[in-house]
C-alpha cells in the first residue's frame, strides 16, 4: 500500500504527539488527587523522568502509552505496515530504556509503577487506580523496611550511596543537568 500523505503532511501530525500533559496521564492525576495522595510531575532528577513521583511513598509512576512503549497483546499496539524495520527497531530502543531505568530507580529505591494508556479507559480506570494504591502502600512498607536496614547496617548503607552516587552521575551526564540541580540532587541525597 502506498504512503497516502506526503512527509510533509507526516511530519505535523508526528510532531503535535506529546510526550508529557497527556489525557491518560492528566486521568490518572486527577483519580490520584482527589483520593489525597500528593506527587511531583517530570522530576528530571530521576531516571526516565517519571510522569509522577510520590516521594512519601519512594515511588514513581510511569503513563505509557500502548503503542510508543510495544504494549505486547494490546489491541492499541498495532505494528505500522510501512517501513516496519524501522518502527521495531524504535519501539525495542523504547522498551529497552524503559527496562534500563526501572532498573536505575530499583538501584536508588524507588519503587517503579507502570500504568498503560488501555488500563485507563472508563471502565478500567477505578480498577487500575485501586491497584496503583494497592502498589504504593507496598512500595510505603518496602522503603520503611529498606530505611530500617541501612540504619542496622553500615557496609550495607555505605554500599547504597556508593551505587546511588554512581547512578545519579550517569543521569546527571546523560540530561546535562546544570550545577544547581546537581547540588540539589545531592542534598536530597544526604537526607536520606
Amino acid at each position: 500500500m502506498s504512503e497516502t500523505m506526503t512527509p510533509e503532511q507526516r511530519h505535523k501530525i508526528m510532531s503535535h504527539i506529546r510526550s508529557y500533559n497527556t489525557s491518560p496521564e492528566r486521568a490518572v492525576r486527577h483519580a490520584l488527587w482527589r483520593r489525597g495522595y500528593r506527587y511531583r510531575l517530570n522530576d528530571r532528577r530521576l531516571p526516565g523522568t517519571p510522569d509522577l513521583v510520590l516521594p512519601k511513598y519512594r515511588a514513581v509512576i510511569f503513563i505509557n502509552d500502548c503503542f510508543w512503549h510495544g504494549h505486547r497483546g494490546c489491541a492499541k499496539y498495532v505494528m505500522p505496515k510501512t517501513n516496519v524495520d524501522f518502527w521495531q527497531a524504535k519501539i525495542a530502543r523504547n522498551i529497552a530504556r524503559d527496562e534500563l531505568n526501572a532498573r536505575r530507580l530499583d538501584t536508588l529505591a524507588w519503587t517503579v509503577i507502570t500504568v498503560w494508556e488501555c488500563e485507563l479507559s472508563k471502565t478500567k480506570l477505578e480498577a487500575a487506580i485501586a491497584r496503583m494504591e494497592d502498589e504504593l502502600r507496598t512500595a510505603k512498607d518496602k522503603y520503611e523496611a529498606y530505611c530500617a536496614r541501612r540504619r542496622e547496617s553500615r557496609r550495607f548503607a555505605l554500599e547504597q550511596s556508593r551505587r546511588h552516587r554512581e547512578i545519579l552521575a550517569q543521569v546527571e551526564a546523560e540530561l546535562n543537568i546544570p550545577k544547581s540541580l546537581r547540588r540539589y540532587a545531592r542534598q536530597m541525597q544526604d537526607e536520606e
